[in-house]
């Protein structure tokens, strides 16, 4: 069984946001944008790069709240109409595998374990060999081109489980 899950962004904070002026979203910090191309606007929400045209805000958002020394935030995209993904266990996206991803181990008091830079093919297998440290509570993973906050892994929930 896959230890694993990914899951996107809860859209409901975003939302309104796509009702804001651009003029509005600028003294937010945030842009709206158009996708020109299929692969250069990934959605974290929906766990999916936009298609050609999609409308997406690029917003600075707090990926790592917790009081930590690790506490950190970057730039996204929220593509509009976009709807929260859940993947099965052990699915990794297209979004994922087609790019170099940095993965970030984190403990219970939020400070980095580990960290491993992996071609997309090789994230699952590398999510699920951080799992096997035993202080290893949750990962981010980065695009490790650009920096950005990709989505979280977190340790799969199978009923019956005590994790």
């Amino acid at each position: 069984m896959a230890s694993f899950r990914l899951t996107g962004l809860d859209a409901s904070p975003f939302i309104p946001l796509f009702t804001l002026s651009d003029a509005e979203l600028a003294r937010r910090n945030m842009v709206r944008v158009f996708a020109d191309d299929d692969s250069g606007y990934p959605c974290r929400v929906s766990l999916e790069d936009a298609a050609i045209g999609d409308e997406l805000l690029l917003l600075p958002f707090v990926h790592l709240p917790e009081a930590s020394p690790y506490r950190s935030s970057g730039p996204i995209f929220i593509r509009r109409h976009a709807q929260q993904r859940i993947l099965v266990p052990g699915e990794v996206p297209p979004y994922v595998t087609r790019r170099t991803i940095s993965l970030r181990v984190y403990d219970t008091a939020h400070r980095m374990i580990d960290a491993h830079v992996l071609e997309g093919p090789e994230v699952a297998a590398g999510i699920t060999h951080a799992f096997t440290h035993p202080r290893a509570a949750y990962m981010h993973l980065h695009n490790a081109r650009h920096g950005c906050f990709s989505c979280q892994a977190d340790r799969a929930q199978y009923a019956g489980s005590h994790q």
